[in-house]
């Protein structure tokens, strides 16, 4: 890979900088003691570190056993090819990024605010820093909006209960030699079998309070606008650095990895966003998804407010003498550091109703037991106000929905699942972390058809996303793809439909997928709609292990679904050549072997040509694969060839059917000023509510339709009271035709589903209506300060 990769980036478009050389140093554990103050929109407080060196730190250990280091490697901690720091360079070293301000900190001071007025003391920790740089080894962190006020070493070797795990005589390890006992015993702690684990986080615990070692232990640190970069006086090699670290620090309000807001009930809140940033600005850390780590973390909130979080544990808080509630959790499960989620605020447990005698007769209390496995421990939270949606929404979806995914993948990776309703400016449908997902209020209005699909596509993150993550984060599809694949097979065997309904109900969506995905890439750049933009160099980094994710700060690209789409059509591609049952299986075989680990699309390609040799005798070749499928912009030519007649069921005759009754309805009374008493009374059919968005959509493509068919239309299906995909078309028709009757659904649909409703603003703007436009604007204005940054600029550009 390219040294210069991050020289040229427009920083707040384009892509984002993963600076972290993980090549050096690994973080195998954090600890994280955190305290939420929600007067002043802050988290502070400190994570340690503890680290191992990294593969690419062998030479250091030849170079101080008698060679001399690499001058590339001393003067380039972030991996780009510079010069030493220096003042005139200083920003090149860390990153190339534009417009970045450095902060030095040193042994004697921390953070340095911008408004700081003594230019003397400034300069002179500035000369703190850069004394000795010229061989000192930097540890550089992916870190951003964070006010880190102290680095320090902690003592590790001082803590008494770490000396059962010894320091050996008889080792010759270069950390043993190089950096002392403290280095020695934090390997041998990270390196406890699994089975120990309760030890293990039991010493990790103590550790963290640990001391500095004596005659002091500060570190030097500077910041820039995407890292951390942490330093010892004199210290050259990965091997002699210290590995066990403190960074006292507090989040910004600004930050964007937290969400500073109020739920529905207008209570504050706050929970980290999924943001493209991840996790830096939340925590110093290493953001590369090869950074595979445990936490624990202790998390202090005011004692009325839930704390949820990514730990296998279910907390319960414990009240402290300072008025705030503590709540600890931990994970033994590595997983990169972007994946650690918590959330803050008054939520409530949503609860069953009481189980009627049917429900607790011994026949199915028995069956409950056997579905132990299948149906992990479960919890609902929401605000207060959405309690009873999402106890009479979710909670009855949920056991199917994981046994289903049980059924089709094995065990579940994570032993239990917490499901939060996150406030409006939620900016997706959901997100799945460890043990917790988000979802948004939009998934609880109309049938159940939207939250248990939307359901099982999150579930589906468990396997694919979670436990099995992408090596680089540009293959989306690797995730996004296998999500949206498995949503149809988990949901269809959560309603129990036959094989011939379950292939009714995915052709149909797989028609409506098409159209989005026809659509998206007729107004979309074409640099954005390729699955593998870095091609046959997909997964490499830079010698530091430090790289980029190709257009992740793009506000656009988080709106996109080309990701969702392409990967989902390449499964069912695939699937058609190999036969559904098969395929399946297949995946079963796939997430056993790949469990905990990350992988690029050809780790999952070649298995699967080598598990199914006739794909190559039916003409396909992995290269056709890559070539068709992955590495180019538009619709792939098999399935351009294919069109919509590879969609036909009877759900889409039946909605073709409705289509003419509602046309030859227009026709008859649309341009009339009176209905016609005569004539024959029309009957529709019911419809499901993936055939009525198709309905809409294809009433969509209509020049006009009156006022009298768009009243017909919302009496007859009810379409205030449907799901957000169904209320979306509506708006869509209410716009188009400019029904000022139905603006008020236009209205309600901005303020209360802001995670669909962002190109709503756009057709509001384009057809240059005046009470459409100050409609656009007046939601705009209400909904703007709760909304997700990358959404806010996106309506913005829309309509200012």
């Amino acid at each position: 890979m390219d040294p210069d990769l991050d020289q040229n980036l427009d920083p707040n478009r384009d892509d984002l900088p993963l600076r972290a050389n993980t090549s050096h140093m690994l973080v195998r554990h954090y600890v994280l003691d955190l305290t939420v103050h929600f007067a002043t929109e802050v988290i502070s407080g400190s994570v340690v570190l503890f680290l191992e060196t990294g593969r690419g730190a062998a030479r250091f250990c030849r170079a101080e056993l008698g060679t001399q280091p690499s001058p590339a490697y001393t003067n380039h901690a972030s991996g780009l090819e510079c010069p030493a720091f220096d003042s005139a360079s200083e920003a090149e070293a860390c990153g190339g990024m534009t417009g970045g301000t450095l902060d030095k900190g040193c042994c004697h001071g921390g953070m340095q605010s911008s408004t700081e007025a003594d230019g003397g003391a400034q300069s002179s920790k500035e000369e703190a820093w850069e004394v000795g740089t010229h061989g000192d080894f930097v540890l550089v962190l992916d870190c951003c909006d964070l006010a880190v006020e102290r680095v320090e070493e902690v003592d590790v070797a001082s803590v008494p209960a770490m000396g059962v795990l010894g320091v050996g005589g008889g080792e010759s390890s270069c950390d043993w030699q190089v950096g002392g006992p403290s280095t020695y015993l934090i390997h041998r702690l990270v390196s406890m079998p699994s089975s120990q684990w309760e030890l293990q986080h039991d010493f990790y615990s103590q550790c963290s309070r640990a001391p500095t070692p004596p005659g002091g232990g500060d570190l030097l640190f500077c910041t820039d606008r995407w890292s951390l970069q942490i330093r010892k006086r004199g210290v050259q090699t990965p091997q002699a650095f210290p590995h066990a670290l403190r960074i006292w620090y507090q989040t910004k309000p600004e930050g964007a990895s937290v969400r500073w807001t109020r739920d529905q009930s207008g209570r504050p809140c706050v929970y980290t966003s999924g943001s493209p940033i991840n996790n830096r600005a939340l925590f110093p850390c290493q953001e590369p998804p090869v950074a595979m780590s445990t936490w624990q973390a202790c998390v202090r909130a005011p004692s009325d407010c839930v704390v949820l979080l990514s730990g296998e544990n279910e907390a319960r808080p414990d009240l402290e003498k300072t008025g705030f509630s503590r709540w600890d959790y931990h994970v033994t499960m590595p997983m990169p550091a972007s994946t650690f989620t918590v959330a803050v605020g008054h939520w409530v447990e949503a609860k069953a109703p009481p189980a009627s005698t049917a429900e607790t007769d011994p026949d199915t209390a028995a069956e409950t037991e056997a579905q132990a496995q299948a149906v992990i421990p479960h919890r609902v939270f929401a605000p207060s106000c959405l309690l009873q949606g999402a106890a009479v929404t979710l909670l009855p979806l949920l056991p199917p929905c994981l046994a289903a995914a049980h059924a089709i993948l094995g065990v579940h990776p994570f032993p239990r699942l917490d499901v939060l309703i996150v406030p409006p400016g939620f900016s997706s449908l959901g997100m799945a972390s460890p043990h917790i997902m988000f979802l948004s209020q939009s998934v609880l209005s109309g049938e159940r058809h939207l939250s248990g699909s939307r359901l099982c596509h999150e579930i589906a993150h468990a396997w694919f996303g979670l436990a099995i993550g992408a090596r680089d984060w540009t293959e989306e599809w690797i995730s996004e793809g296998f999500a949206t694949y498995l949503e149809d097979v988990f949901w269809a065997q959560a309603q129990q439909l036959s094989s011939q309904e379950a292939e009714d109900q995915c052709k149909l969506k797989a028609l409506l997928r098409w159209r989005r995905l026809r659509d998206e890439l007729q107004n979309s750049e074409e640099e954005l709609q390729i699955l593998r933009p870095n091609k046959e160099s997909t997964g490499e980094v830079s010698e530091s292990g430090a790289s980029v994710v190709k257009h992740a700060l793009n506000p656009g690209k988080s709106f996109m679904q080309v990701h969702y789409l392409k990967g989902y059509f390449l499964l069912k591609f695939l699937a058609s050549k190999i036969g559904e049952e098969q395929f399946l299986s297949f995946f079963h075989l796939f997430v056993h072997k790949y469990h905990g680990q990350l992988i690029l699309s050809q780790d999952f390609l070649r298995m699967l040509f080598g598990h199914f040799p006739k794909l190559q005798r039916q003409g396909l070749t992995l290269e056709a694969v890559y070539a068709d499928w992955l590495d180019q912009p538009g619709i792939p030519e098999t399935l351009l060839r294919g069109g919509e007649a590879c969609f036909q069921s009877s759900l889409l005759e039946e909605v073709k059917e409705e289509l003419v009754k509602w046309i030859h309805f227009g026709g008859c009374h649309g341009k009339s000023r009176k209905r016609k008493r005569a004539g024959p009374k029309v009957n529709f059919r019911e419809l499901t509510p993936d055939q009525l968005v198709l309905l809409l959509e294809l009433l969509l493509e209509e020049e006009e339709l009156s006022v009298t068919s768009l009243r017909m239309l919302e009496k007859t299906y009810g379409l205030q009271g449907r799901d957000a995909e169904v209320r979306h078309r509506w708006c869509e028709l209410v716009v188009k035709h400019k029904h000022a009757a139905a603006y008020r659904d236009v209205e309600r649909f901005l303020m209360q589903d802001q995670a669909m409703g962002v190109y709503l603003y756009g057709e509001l703007m384009l057809h240059e209506d005046t009470r459409q436009q100050a409609l656009a604007r007046c939601c705009f204005a209400r909904a703007r300060e709760d909304m997700d940054p990358a959404a806010r600029a996106v309506v913005e550009e829309m309509i200012l």
